[in-house]
């Protein structure tokens, strides 16, 4: 028999704006958003849990978020901040268990079933980092524990804000069944609606249909379906002793098709990976662009650089490249769009050439004093042009 893992889901409630009203107390209960400036066609990265009651959510642009709310306080992305109670927090991760996987700057899965007989039960582990956190950083997480990490990203998302959620193996179907079959990761709004044709709307009514209806549907993919309609995840959580790659995504409410729009996010996210190499002392080689269609079909597109970088005019030019060569080619409305490095090593470690090259020199120097500005004034009041 196979033995149960105990895995957690830590996730930060509205993270961005978190630390902001951490910072300043003044704005606790007030709508905060946090990202790109209005008048020039900004988007929402993070907005506090009073903003969300006004239908407010990340990727929104921030002009439409203040039709919403026009009361909303805007504050600027404050990126090297948000590193810095990142690393906090993992290194509270850290002293649990050595089975951390970070999947973004402010969610990770841990594996604690190594770590009970000095800890306790995964139910105290997972209360006293949630304290922990609460305690060192004042920010609130939301974890969700269950036997695998399907199950453990569903359950942290059932209470949230500051939710504690158990999904077990005895009362996973349980939990499961009544949801809508979107909860399943790789069902999107094409397929959601495919099934519906069906009467599939319930996770119940997907594991039981007939299974050459969900072979018409998911193709070679509906094994994996049903297995997680059953509750059923092998993944392991991956533990990787260094950073291996920092990308940024957004998932889309709506599928968005404006190029500008679509440009524009990009390149924040571009600015916001080159401030998280800088802050963390890192330098990248192979960036790669991440596209998701409507229908949930997903591509990528990379490319490796001669020499590591991570300057922030060097990764857009060349991301904007990428992107330029698949608008042209095949343009459709996207529901998600990322931008990633890979091929990281510390910042200074490159040899291969004897003299430093002065464009490059300079564009870190434009760099740094982007970063200090920005720290000092707000991420707004410098941006690079389109």
């Amino acid at each position: 028999m196979e033995l149960t893992r105990f895995i957690l889901h830590i996730d930060m409630d509205a993270f961005y704006a978190s630390v902001e009203v951490k910072d300043n107390p003044a704005l606790q209960d007030k709508p905060v958003l946090v990202g790109g400036s209005p008048g020039r066609r900004g988007v929402v990265a993070a907005c506090s849990y009073p903003a969300r009651k006004f239908g407010i959510h990340s990727a929104m642009p921030m002009s439409q978020a203040l039709r919403l709310c026009p009361q909303a306080i805007v504050l600027p992305v404050r990126m090297s901040r948000y590193v810095e109670i990142s690393k906090q927090i993992h290194r509270i991760f850290n002293t649990y268990t050595p089975e951390v996987e970070p999947i973004s700057i402010d969610e990770a899965f841990l594996d604690v079933t190594g770590c009970i007989g000095l800890f306790g039960s995964a139910e105290t582990i997972g209360k006293r980092i949630k304290t922990d956190i609460n305690d060192q950083t004042g920010l609130i997480a939301s974890v969700g524990l269950a036997p695998n990490k399907f199950l453990a990203k569903l359950a942290s998302d059932m209470d949230k804000p500051d939710g504690f959620f158990m999904i077990t193996e005895e009362n996973k179907q349980q939990i499961l069944d009544p949801l809508a079959v979107s909860k399943i990761w790789g069902i999107g709004k094409v397929t959601n609606r495919e099934l519906q044709k069906y009467g599939i709307q319930t996770i119940r009514q997907l594991r039981t249909a007939p299974r050459y209806k969900l072979s018409m549907i998911f193709k070679n993919q509906a094994d994996e379906i049903l297995k997680l309609a059953q509750g059923i995840d092998n993944r392991k959580v991956e533990t990787h002793t260094e950073t291996k790659s920092i990308s940024a995504e957004e998932t889309f409410p709506v599928d968005i098709k404006e190029k500008d729009i679509l440009l524009n996010i990009l390149q924040n996210q571009v600015e916001e990976i080159a401030q998280r190499l800088r802050a963390e002392k890192l330098q990248c080689r192979t960036i790669t662009l991440k596209i998701r269609y409507g229908d949930f079909r997903t591509i990528t597109r990379s490319f490796t650089m001669d020499r590591p970088t991570a300057t922030t005019q060097t990764l857009l030019i060349q991301v904007k490249q990428l992107f330029s060569q698949w608008y042209q080619k095949a343009a459709s409305p996207l529901r998600l769009l990322g931008f990633g490095t890979s091929g990281l090593s510390s910042e200074g470690t490159d040899r291969q050439l004897l003299f430093s090259d002065p464009q490059d020199e300079k564009q870190k120097s434009i760099d740094s004093a982007f970063d200090k500005i920005r720290e000092k004034y707000g991420q707004n009041s410098l941006k690079r042009g389109q």
